[in-house]
This record gives C-alpha cells, structure tokens and sequence, in this order.
C-alpha cells in the first residue's frame, strides 16, 4: 500500500476502529453522571447514601473487570482476528447499555433490579478491556509507517468525543426534565443512545478489512496467551505499565477529576466547571491528530520526554495555579489547556507507542493486558487519591503524587528506544 493509498484509508475504518472508545467513555461518564436519578430507583428505598454507595460499587465492578476484559478479548483479537475481536467488543457494550435502560425499578422486581445492573456493567467491563487493545492494534496496522502516529491518535479523539456528548446530553436533560421525570424514566435516555451508537459502530465494523499484519500471522504463528506474553515479552510488559502510569493518572488527573477540583476545591460554580471543561475537552480533541501526525515526524520518544519533563516539573505550580483563579473563567480554561497539551504528548500516541513493541501475533494481547492492569492501578484510584488527600487536608499531596508518578514514567521514556524506529508492524 502506497502512503497515497494510505491516507485514502476509509473513514470507516478510523471510525469503526476508534468509535468504540466513544461509546465506552460515553456509557462511562453517562453512568456517573446519571447516577443520582437511577440509583433510587434501582436500589432499595433506605437511604440517598446507600443508594449511591450501592451504584459506585457495581461501577467499581466494571472497572475491575478491565484486566479480566483485556486478557480473554485480547486472546480472542489476536486469535480470531482485529476486526471480529472489535465487533464482540462492541456487541458487548451495546447489551450492557441495552440492558440497563431496560432494567425494571427495584419497586418492580425486588433484588433482580440491581443484579441486572451488576451483569450490565460486567458485561460493559469486559468490553472495555478488550476494546483498548483490539482498536489500537487495528489503527497502528492499518496504517502505514509515515502515518501510523496519525491514524492512532483517532482512538483519543473518540474517547474524549464520548465523554464531551455524555457531558453535552446530561446538560441537555438537565434543561429540558424535571428532577422527578429524570428519576422516573429520563434516566433511560442516554443508556438507550447509548445503545444506538454501539449498533452503529457494530454496522461500521462489520464492513471494516482485516489488517495484513494478521493475516499473516495465520501462517504457522505462536498461539497468544497470558502466560506466553509474561514469559516471552517480559521487558515490553513492563515498559507498557511503567509509560502508563504516569500518563494515565495524569490524563485522569487533568481530564476526569479536574471537574470536581473546579468546583470543590476553585470554588467555581458546577455549571461554569462543567463548561469550563467542556471547552478545554473539544480543544484537546482536536489536538490529537496534530500531536499524533508530529510523531510520525519527530518520533515517538521525544514528545514522551516533553510530556515527562513537563508533566513532573510543572504538575505542582500548575495545580497550584489552577487552585488561585477563583472567579476567572477564561484563565482556568487557560491553564487546563496548559496541563492537556502537555498530556497529549503521551494520549496522541501511546497506543501506537504499545502496538509498535509487540509482534502481530500477540499484540492486542500485549497492548490491552500490562495497560489495563496499571490503567486499574493508578488511572481508576486517581480521583479516590485525590479525594483522600483531600479529606486529609493535605490537598497539595495529590499534585505531588502526579508530579512523581509521570517523573517515574519520565524514567521509562528516557531509557526506552525510539518505538517509530524499532517497530514491530509490518509494513
């Protein structure tokens, strides 16, 4: 394939590849988001607190089944291929939606109501485990190598799409519903177009062409496996946890908690922190693509660098920054984006960063498994660190828990090959 050829890639196959990672981080944030206008009526009627206790729990569920996900979907994407390992994935997200806006209230059907909000976000878990693996793998081999940094970035520009629509839709109802019709059916909206989008990704997916670095692999190729990846690839496991854990928690640091640390901690009202980042989010959507094409450029090593150097000298006086604009919109937004950019130096392109390091036979596997488990670790126990830290009045140890985790990443990044140079993709 010519690179001519290769920037006439279908857009179905971008959109088929990433598009499920915007309905993973829109069902993710749909589900925090309208949390307070289900958990009543799917829980017993004891108490509000309970009631939400209840639902963070089953949401703390899903999250741990992310490394389980990884493991048997990123067997099944090396085993049976990238495009029937990305189509299980989004079937798997489309029944958990399903399922929940169809849940019966607890009034209705007793104990049954939260179990199957339970096999919901299970069934959502495992697909989401899989799914980081399976499209980064997709993107980073259908591409060639000039433009495989490009066409990568597409999988964070889905999934930052996704958290700003659930963001955009929860404004929406908001507006349009009363606090009594949200809790009586209006919940069930965004799970329904949730949904809907999964349905439309499946149909994109169904007509997407496998990538050649697959195919073949079915000439007389090792068998992925847990034990054959840990056993075989043991440096590149390690480099895959160690340069997710300082941009993980980063990019939920400044992305996900940066919010409620707007709100709680700023003292902006909810609204204006919500559109505060609602802006900075669209932003650096758009920044994806440029930082991903620069990588095919300039390499792969030294934006992971600038985002380490940055990331741990500047996390500190940021933050600290950030928590004096009081009643200054536009310099909040301002400083956010200052944080982002530096974050896109690893969002752009860590996925193909990951993909580059394995060999096609065991590369969904090797990209999805070592990232969930630090994804787990420190990208999913970022907001209950910072909340910790919070509730001990030492607010400011978060911002060095952030700083000292990229700067151990920023180790990583230093003594790690160029993965542009070295890659293990085909073509």
């Amino acid at each position: 394939m010519t690179d001519q050829t290769a920037l006439r890639t279908p857009i179905r196959s971008i959109l088929g590849a990433s598009g499920g990672n915007l309905v993973e981080w829109y069902d993710w944030y749909a589900y925090s988001a309208f949390t307070l206008y289900f958990a009543p009526a799917l829980f017993p009627k004891s108490d509000p607190t309970a009631q939400l206790l209840s639902a963070a729990a089953i949401f703390a569920v899903g999250f741990v089944m992310r490394p389980l996900g990884a493991w048997i979907m990123g067997v099944y994407a090396d085993r049976h291929g990238r495009k029937a390992g990305l189509t299980l994935s989004v079937t798997l997200m489309c029944a958990g939606s399903l399922l929940i806006a169809a849940t019966p209230s607890f009034a209705t059907v007793g104990v049954l109501a939260p179990a199957m909000l339970l096999i919901a976000r299970l069934m959502q878990g495992l697909s989401v485990g899989g799914e980081y693996g399976a499209s980064a793998t997709y993107l980073s081999e259908i591409a060639t190598s000039r433009h495989r940094g490009f066409f990568s970035s597409f999988q964070y520009v889905t999934l930052i799409a996704g958290q700003l629509v659930a963001l955009c839709l929860a404004l929406l109802l908001e507006s349009v519903l009363s606090e009594a019709q949200l809790k009586a059916w209006g919940w069930r909206v965004p799970f329904v177009i949730g949904g809907a989008l999964a349905i439309a990704v499946f149909l994109i997916r169904r007509r997407m062409e496998e990538t050649q670095d697959f195919l073949a692999t079915k000439v007389e190729a090792p068998r992925s496996s847990g034990l054959s990846l840990f056993r075989e690839h043991p440096k590149a496991v390690a480099l895959v946890i160690g340069l997710t854990a300082g941009g993980t928690v980063a990019f939920y640091a400044y992305s996900i908690y940066m919010q409620k640390y707007l709100a709680n901690t700023v003292g902006f009202p909810v609204k204006t922190a919500t559109l505060i980042m609602a802006a900075a989010l669209f932003c650096y959507m758009l920044l994806q693509p440029v930082v991903g094409a620069l990588s095919d450029r300039i390499g792969r090593r030294p934006l992971l660098i600038a985002f380490g150097v940055l990331g741990t000298l500047g996390t500190v006086p940021l933050f600290r920054a950030i928590e004096g604009t009081g009643g200054h919109p536009l310099l909040a937004f301002v400083l956010v984006m200052c944080g982002l950019v530096a974050v896109s130096g690893y969002t752009a392109i860590n996925a193909v960063v990951k993909a580059e390091l394995f060999p096609a036979h065991i590369r969904a596997l090797g990209v999805a498994l070592p990232y969930a488990i630090a994804n787990a670790i420190f990208g999913g126990t970022a907001e209950y660190v910072a909340l910790l830290f919070k509730s001990m009045g030492v607010e400011q140890g978060f911002y060095w828990y952030v700083a000292g985790l990229i700067a151990i990443s920023l180790i990583v990044f230093v003594r790690m090959g160029d993965t542009r140079k070295t890659s293990t993709i085909g073509r």
